[in-house]
């Protein structure tokens, strides 16, 4: 069973390996090859200068007695008659039997070729040209042989090679086990982080690295997924504890007033503690369906939106409501957002419902362009809010105290819901100040025109 690398860094390591080895192998090839003919095409054109030479002597007649030599007796050259009995020879080759036992023919009278004598490691190669001095049947033959260097005989030369092609392609994955390494460091952070982060702790974030490369887009992507993650589990969290938290009290009192009922039927007056029950039930039943609201908002659904002209919908909202206060509206035409438009409505109503709550005589709505965005204002001439409590409002169950607090009924989630559906919608829902009193203002982007 062949072992497979278990690593990104093993596995690129690996390839670069192999590639170099090829690479650098067919380079080497490539070498060997070339050398060997360079080498052996030097030998031989130096064995035909000299036996050509001789050759030429042997015909003309001038040669008599040994063969000079040049080549400092590296070079053998003998003059053969039939029978293979030297004539003439070169110091080196005198005194020797015939260097060659090739004979060659009348109608092939020069030959050029590659002679080796004995083993490995002793073996011993030499470049040789014979030439038949003329095409008659005595005549002597020529020989000249140049040794071929041992490093391309004893295989020197192709150790030398692979030893280089070795070295190189070490090199190459030494080189990249490195690289590799280097570059996948910050992902082996991120994933070390992600394996430490945990349901009970979503706040760590993994470490991000400077640049536009995969990598780094790679660290923010995934720390914008930790902060979703942590939003979302922080909004369960927080559904879980305004449930518990409020809808223990009306769930106790309802259970004691239909105990008590129950147990002392004669004491009770059972229409009053039924409509009590009914009234208790409705406003569980309201903050149940807001807290749904809030969970379902905060998840990011996909909700289909549609473009929405915001006055509009100010207008039918207004024209829809009966107020005990004087309403001043002041809308611009074709100010459009794009939105889910129950949702615009449940904003736009929670904005009413509270401004009603707390006006004294008057609640003015406006609404404008504002360079690329559209803004919404509701005001109320109430005693207003204090500053150090204009984002307090806006909290899950808020009840501030003061004047504020007459109102009776609601939940304490309309203004929350209404902040949730501006931010779902890329805006904000913030208090100002205004002489009046309490001033809401909504911003959201302006739609873009229709192709």
């Amino acid at each position: 069973m062949r072992m497979r690398p278990r690593s990104i860094r093993a596995r690129d390591t690996l390839v670069a390996a192999v590639i170099a080895a090829l690479v650098w192998g067919v380079t080497a090839v490539g070498i060997d090859v070339a050398v060997r003919t360079i080498v052996k095409s030097d030998l031989l054109r130096s064995t035909q200068v000299v036996a050509r030479r001789v050759s030429g002597g042997v015909r003309d007649g001038t040669l008599r007695g040994p063969i000079p030599d040049d080549t400092g007796g590296r070079m053998l050259v003998q003059v053969v008659e039939p029978g293979w009995r030297v004539r003439e020879a070169t110091p080196a080759a005198a005194g020797r039997p015939p260097v060659s036992r090739l004979w060659p023919s009348a109608g092939l009278r020069v030959r050029d070729y590659t002679e080796c004598r004995g083993r490995w490691p002793n073996r011993r190669c030499h470049v040789a040209e014979a030439i038949r001095a003329t095409t008659a049947p005595d005549s002597v033959v020529v020989y000249a042989l140049e040794p071929v260097p041992s490093y391309l005989v004893n295989g020197l030369l192709e150790g030398v090679l692979a030893a280089a092609v070795a070295a190189l392609a070490g090199l190459a994955a030494r080189i990249t086990w490195r690289v590799v390494g280097r570059t996948l460091a910050p992902v082996e952070a991120i994933r070390a982080q992600l394996a430490e982060i945990s349901a009970t702790d979503l706040s760590r974030r993994v470490p991000e690295t400077a640049g536009e490369d995969e990598i780094a887009q790679l660290a923010r992507t995934a720390n914008a997924t930790l902060d979703r993650l942590e939003s979302a589990v922080g909004r369960q969290r927080q559904f879980a504890s305004d449930a518990s938290h409020e809808l223990r009290t009306p769930i106790a009192g309802l259970r004691a007033n239909l105990e008590d009922a129950s147990m002392h039927p004669e004491d009770n007056d059972l229409p009053a503690v039924v409509e009590q029950a009914l009234r208790d039930t409705d406003r569980l039943e309201s903050i149940v369906t807001d807290l749904l609201l809030l969970a379902r908002i905060g998840t990011g659904g996909t909700v289909a939106q549609e473009p929405i002209d915001l006055s509009a919908l100010a207008a039918a909202e207004l024209g829809r409501r009966t107020f005990q206060v004087k309403i001043e509206k002041e809308l611009a035409d074709g100010v459009t957002v794009r939105g889910v438009r129950m949702q615009l409505v449940r904003l736009l109503g929670n904005l009413l419902d509270n401004a009603e709550r707390y006006a004294d005589r008057v609640i003015a709505v406006e609404t404008f362009p504002d360079h690329d965005h559209v803004l919404l204002t509701v005001t109320d001439d109430g005693v207003g809010i204090a500053p150090p409590d204009r984002e307090r409002v806006f909290e899950r169950f808020t009840r501030l105290d003061s004047a504020r607090s007459r109102g009776a009924g609601g939940t304490g989630l309309g203004l929350a819901i209404a902040r949730e559906i501006a931010q779902a919608h890329g805006g904000t829902l913030r208090v100002e100040d205004d002489p009046r009193g309490a001033r809401f203002v909504l911003r959201l982007p302006l739609a873009p025109p229709e192709a």
